[in-house]
Formats: C-alpha cells, structure tokens, sequence
C-alpha cells in the first residue's frame, strides 16, 4: 500500500538515536540543552499546547512540574537535532473533577498550577488527529513506553523490585539482575470486503452507533494471515480466503502494535459471537460513503486517527495499492 505510512502515529523518520540510551554522560548534556524538550505525561495523557491542541507542550528539563516525578527521563529521540524526552508525573494530583477518566473518551483536561492555561493535560485519542506525524511519532513512543513502565515495577522473574535503565527503554531487577524489555502485543485489523460490501463489527459499550473494522491479538506460533481468518470466523462466523497486508499503525492504548489486512471474504451469512461482539453487518460502499458524510443515522463513521478509519477512507477512495 502506497500510503502505508500516512496513518496516525506512522513513521515521521524520527532519529530514536537508540546508540545514546547507554550513555549517561550524553544524555545528561542533552538535558541541559536549551532546545531539549522534556513531555510531561499524567496518567497516560500528555501536556498539549494550543487552542486547536495540535502540539505538546514541550518543557526545559528542570521545569518546578517534574518535582511529582518519581523515575529518570525517558529518552525519545532526536527531532531534527533536537533531544525529546517524556517523563510521568501522574503523582501529582489536580484540582479538577475525574470523574470522565474511565469513559470510552475521556474529554476532560487538567491544568498545572503556574502553567499557561492553554498548556493542559489531554486525552491522546481525543488530540491525535490535530498533531502533525513527527508530534505524533513522538507522544505515541512516550505514552506506549510510559505505560510499560508503570505495569512492570516488579521483576516477572523473581518479583523483586525492578529499576528504569537505558534512558527508559530497559528494567533491571535490582534483586536478581534480570533486564526486561517493553513489549509490544501485535493485533489484526481487517478490512474483510466482499464484492461492495465491507464487514463492520461493534463492540459492547462503545458510543450508540459506533462500528469499527474487526480486530483481534495474535496468538503464539499464529501467522499473520491466520489470524485474520481465524479472528474474523470466531467474532462473525465469516469465512476469509485471501489476506493482503496493506498497513499498520502503533496504538499506545496501551502497546499495540495495529496491522492493517483485508481479507477477502468466501462466504457471507453472518454469525456473531456475543462474547466476542455485540453486532456485525455488512456495509455498502454508498452505505459507508454516506456514513463518513455524517448521513448515516444509524451508524457513526470510524474514529479519524484511527486506523479503521485509514483503511476504510481508503477503501473508498480506491487507493488500498
């Protein structure tokens, strides 16, 4: 797929620099750069600048916020010359009500104290269509990084505390010397067509009239192909013959690994899982024409950002090669 890498957080050519996470020295000259930006991020939602929210709020290393700091800078890379880190202060506690932070989209912002009130605490699925892909890049890494760390404090060998190294990209136990490393879990997404028709699935729990491409994780020793078939049967009875990859995207919600397919559907009578699925449905492409024109009262178009909502815009506009 051509556009492969248009989508949401896709490569920007980032310079992640990894020959620097071992060096100490360096990366603390870095720091005291001034045009080294360091990302607060508060509970999985970065610090983003600006009345359309399409910038993170970039800070000087010794900025009074990351007092509620309570592990090392992660390194993200080098933005044309200039070094980006995150670093998670989610000690800190607001003032504002959170009561929206377990919603499907949690709209609420949080400020800091002193801060310029446009500089706010943001959900990232709510900004990630207004970044620019390099902003995007760089706020994906530090919310998928940030989230491993904050569920891997414990060696998974001997449950011993564990520590942050390699400028945030490696744990060491501090008990028995293990190092552990982020993981990344790999999930199909598939575009499952048949003749006009596309294959839209919804969940329990989203917004009334939210339908989406079907997805599903990779199991160990599975094939990529497999597990569109497999995935695609098990949630809508579905049988898929050819699979094509054409795209993929990293979803920090928490450390996805999002890879786009369309399958090529052999049968169409559908049979939903409700464990799986809540509904599935076959759309037309003038269904989803209308759908993405807001003309569809009966279904809300894919989330933009999202890669459903790539695949299928393109889909649409006929440019899957």
């Amino acid at each position: 797929m051509k556009l492969a890498e248009t989508v949401t957080f896709g490569g920007s050519g980032l310079d992640r620099a990894a020959q620097l996470r071992g060096d100490a020295d360096a990366l603390a000259d870095l720091l005291r750069k001034p045009d080294t930006g360091v990302l607060p991020v508060w509970r999985g939602k970065p610090l983003i600048v600006g009345e359309a929210r399409d910038r993170p709020a970039w800070q000087a290393a010794d900025h009074p916020i990351f007092a509620h700091a309570d592990e090392a800078p992660i390194f993200l890379g080098l933005d044309n010359g200039a070094a980006r880190f995150s670093r998670d202060i989610s000690g800190w506690e607001p003032d504002e009500a959170l009561d929206a932070l377990n919603d499907f989209l949690d709209p609420s912002e949080q400020h800091f104290p002193g801060m310029p009130r446009d500089e706010r605490f943001s959900e990232l699925r709510a900004v990630m269509s207004h970044l620019n892909a390099r902003d995007a890049e760089l706020i994906a890494a530090a919310k998928a990084i940030g989230s491993w760390h904050e569920t891997h404090g414990f060696c998974a060998r001997c449950g011993g505390k564990s520590s942050i190294s390699m400028a945030g990209w490696q744990r060491d136990c501090d008990i028995c010397g293990a190092h552990h490393f982020p993981r990344t879990d790999p999930v199909v997404i598939m575009l499952v067509t048949h003749g006009n028709s596309v294959l839209m699935g919804r969940s329990p729990g989203w917004p009334e009239g939210m339908y989406s491409c079907l997805a599903g994780f990779v199991e160990p020793g599975e094939t990529i192909e497999a597990a569109v078939r497999r995935e695609t049967f098990e949630e809508a009875g579905i049988e898929v013959g050819a699979v094509e990859y054409l795209s993929s995207q990293p979803w920090p919600f928490p450390a996805s690994l999002m890879i786009g397919c369309r399958g090529h559907a052999v049968t169409t009578e559908i049979t939903v899982d409700p464990e799986e699925i809540e509904d599935a449905i076959w759309v037309t492409r003038e269904e989803m024409l209308e759908t993405f024109a807001g003309n569809n009262p009966e279904m809300k178009p894919a989330r933009k950002g999202a890669i459903a909502h790539f695949l299928l815009l393109n889909w649409l506009q006929d440019t899957l090669d």
